[in-house]
């Protein structure tokens, strides 16, 4: 069993204050080798991969940082959890902004995902289009539980990449995040947020 059932159960308790919330459509028909299916479907497999070779966090880190880096478009998710001001601010606050939460992220997963006691990642094999973005369903499995979540993912050049993961299938961790870091960007300003996230990496790691 993973620390992050655990840690999904307490976002969702944490989610009764206003947050996004997402209601998708049927899903399209499917499609031979859907590639926003498949780049959630990689993702998982190092995710497990990792899980099974145990290690230190910081070992794990270490082996699923390619993976996340490839599966997910950390910059966007960035802008989008600090919010609208990240546009404006200067390109070095923009830079150290995007490293510490990237490397938060990755921690996030190498530290929560911390052994393998027969889980099992479900993902469904036809994305869904709403606009530009595809959303992906899936679901971890375990001995007692099925646990949704789904990712929307936007294109980037020939790829697709995650750039929100949806807990319980429908509570937006980007919008939890802004939610978290907004007192701290307006007391302690960019760099202070960046401070913070980096504080919450080596804590994951330590």
């Amino acid at each position: 069993m993973t620390r992050f059932l655990r840690s999904v159960c307490a976002a969702v308790m944490l989610a009764s204050a206003p947050v996004a919330t997402l209601v998708l459509p049927q899903p399209v028909l499917a499609q031979a080798a859907d590639p926003a299916s498949a780049q959630v479907q990689g993702f998982y497999d190092a995710l497990l991969a990792s899980m099974k070779s145990g290690g230190t966090a910081k070992s794990r880190y270490e082996k699923l940082k390619p993976a996340v880096e490839k599966a997910f478009d950390l910059p966007a998710m960035t802008a989008t959890a600090v919010g609208p001001g990240f546009a404006s601010m200067p390109d070095a606050d923009k830079k150290a902004l995007t490293e510490a939460f990237s490397r938060m992220t990755i921690a996030n997963y190498a530290k929560n995902f911390d052994s393998f006691g027969g889980e099992a990642f479900t993902v469904e094999p036809a994305s869904i289009a709403r606009g530009s973005d595809h959303f992906v369903k899936s679901a971890l499995k375990t001995g007692r539980e099925t646990i949704a979540f789904n990712y929307r993912l936007h294109q980037v050049g020939s790829e697709w990449k995650v750039t929100d993961v949806y807990l319980a299938g429908n509570i937006s961790q980007m919008a939890q995040k802004r939610s978290d870091f907004a007192a701290t960007l307006a007391s302690g300003g960019p760099g202070g947020l960046a401070k913070r996230i980096n504080a919450l990496a080596d804590q994951m790691l330590g």
